[in-house]
């Protein structure tokens, strides 16, 4: 059982906020319970932990060829265990889901983890991170596989830079296209796990990448104090938000404003997180959106969604999930934690899905109409 301490809210000092990207208390613990749920939405389950497969995380979904595609890593116990796979799932309507499939497995003293997926149309991409020593003493990199159908799979290649040489990393899931067509995304690079944006203009998202240049906030550790973004664009400006590996339980953020290339330094904002990873993106209508755990501290509920005209004031804000519907915990498990964690988002013509693992035990997908979402005030 996770220990009662774990559960309980985190004394956070004051941090003096840069950017103030909300309204100041439109989040706190008294709105927060007070939030309407996202109109119509409802949550299906992908995939529902069970012994073999008790721990289930970093899910992230793609549509391809009218079909939906959720990837995530499993383990029989315990995160980043050696018996990690790298699973998938197929559905034909985003909410009914056929039996999982591997994908990748680790093996051989690394470590597999799955780096999402890319699409343009004719092929699917599906990315894996290797770890050759989790300890992070040698540096990972990106493998690569390729598909027409989703179902019979090419070997799996090195993914490699504009220069030919492999792209040296960990690729975070969050690959999306800039107004241009611009392919973006970041990775963790050697030594330890250091933010870095990644780009590419080859629209298969197979090769050609290039680094884009991110000033990093004075961190000790073997992280930039900023990982795992998600970015939103708005106005041509493109807008990273950060998990803060200092504690500061807010999110953080960074612009850019050719496309990718370089970015300003990031600055600290008022809106809370739960020290996780976020989600970030367009609505078809061009709103940004922000989908995170706001609770100020390390516990992972609730599930909101958040809502920007402007992408520099989110002032709409939606309860997706909350604490009164999560599931109890049912399997023990190293670094396992109660609620809703790593969302991860992609937007259809008609709805905006969120897939997140709850209580990093069952793959679920969260489904907002976006009919009923552009209708609110």
């Amino acid at each position: 059982m996770l220990a009662l301490a774990a559960l309980l809210p985190f004394t956070i000092s004051a941090v003096a906020a840069d950017v103030q990207l909300i309204p100041e208390g439109s989040l706190s613990a008294e709105a927060l319970a007070a939030l309407p749920h996202a109109p119509r939405v409802t949550h299906h389950t992908v995939f529902k932990g069970k012994s073999g497969a008790q721990y289930n995380h970093g899910a992230v979904m793609i549509t391809h060829k009218g079909r939906y595609f959720m990837q995530w890593q499993s383990s029989a116990q315990d995160e980043d265990a050696p018996d990690t796979q790298v699973l998938y799932a197929i559905s034909e309507d985003g909410e009914h889901w056929y039996k999982p499939r591997v994908m990748a497995s680790s093996g051989n003293g690394s470590l597999i983890t799955n780096g999402g997926w890319w699409s343009d149309g004719d092929t699917l991409v599906a990315y894996f991170n290797v770890w050759p020593n989790k300890q992070l003493q040698t540096p990972g990199y990106v493998l690569y596989t390729t598909s027409t159908d989703g179902l019979i799979w090419q070997p799996a290649k090195h993914l490699k830079m504009t220069d030919g040489t492999d792209v040296n990393g960990i690729i975070e899931q969050d690959l999306h296209t800039t107004p241009s067509g611009r392919i973006l995304t970041t990775l963790h690079r050697y030594p330890g796990l250091i933010a870095t944006p990644m780009f590419t203009d080859n629209p298969s998202g197979t090769g050609e990448w290039q680094f884009g240049e991110l000033p990093h906030l004075a961190f000790e550790g073997k992280t930039s104090r900023e990982i795992e973004p998600a970015w939103f664009s708005t106005n041509n400006q493109l807008t990273m938000v950060f998990r803060d590996q200092a504690s500061s339980f807010r999110v953080l953020t960074s612009t850019s404003n050719d496309d990718g290339e370089h970015w300003s330094q990031p600055e600290i904002t008022n809106m809370p997180d739960a020290r996780a990873k976020l989600s970030a993106g367009n609505l078809p209508n061009g709103v940004a959106f922000i989908v995170n755990c706001p609770s100020g501290s390390k516990t992972r509920m609730p599930l909101v969604l958040s809502l920007s005209d402007n992408g520099s004031s989110f002032n709409r804000f939606f309860m997706l999930r909350n604490e009164a519907s999560n599931v109890p915990m049912r399997y023990d498990g190293k670094y396992k934690r109660v609620g809703f964690s790593y969302p991860k988002s992609w937007v259809t013509e008609d709805a905006l899905y969120v897939a997140y693992a709850e209580n990093k035990e069952d793959i679920v997908v969260t489904k907002v109409p976006l009919s009923a979402l552009l209708n609110t005030q």
